[in-house]
């Protein structure tokens, strides 16, 4: 994967083959401490403490389509590529917590990509799932939650209804050019 953007995605596919119905992802990004840190946390079935100790070796998956998998091993990679660490913790019937630490400016560090096509991609296939998302760039934040569309809209309005899908597509991408200054 080339973007940081694919590593989350692949990631939050995890956690929804996990039965997540609560998924966080939270990006920090701080050139002044040259750190860039990603945390993606699901409350879904979790991991027993013998797969945990497996899961970063390409040859741990649950899948049984195929006998590699590929997405934690190469994040954690990407993270290690670039000065920072990455860190697992999982608890089963509980939940997973993946963080990865980039150095900011390192050379080999992924750009981020296209994050707002990404939350969209996760929210429009996943209309009954919440996420909640929040991004720092320096000082400025950018907040998107779900559960707070979801107790505006009420019980009869679902997220996937076309019109509450375009304004999450346009939320989402002026929320993250905001936290760049505009851009």
């Amino acid at each position: 994967m080339r973007e940081l953007s694919l590593h989350i995605l692949d990631i939050v596919q995890n956690s929804i083959s996990a039965n997540a119905k609560n998924i966080s992802i939270e990006i920090d990004e701080q050139a002044e401490t040259d750190m860039l840190s990603i945390t993606i946390t699901d409350d879904g079935k979790g991991m027993s403490e013998d797969f945990l100790s497996e899961v970063i070796s390409p040859f741990a998956t649950t899948r049984t389509t195929r006998k590699v998998g590929l997405g934690i091993p190469l994040f954690k990679e990407a993270a290690e590529e670039t000065g920072g660490k990455f860190t697992i913790e999982s608890k089963l019937g509980e939940g997973t917590s993946v963080k990865a630490v980039f150095g900011y400016s390192h050379i080999d560090r992924q750009p981020l990509g296209d994050i707002a096509s990404v939350m969209f991609i996760l929210v429009q296939g996943n209309p009954q799932l919440d996420f909640y998302y929040k991004h720092n760039v320096g000082t400025n934040e950018f907040i998107f939650d779900t559960k707070q569309i979801r107790s505006v809209l009420g019980t009869e309005v679902g997220l996937d209804r076309p019109e509450i899908l375009s304004w999450i597509s346009e939320c989402l991408q002026d929320g993250i050019q905001e936290l760049y200054g505009g851009k």
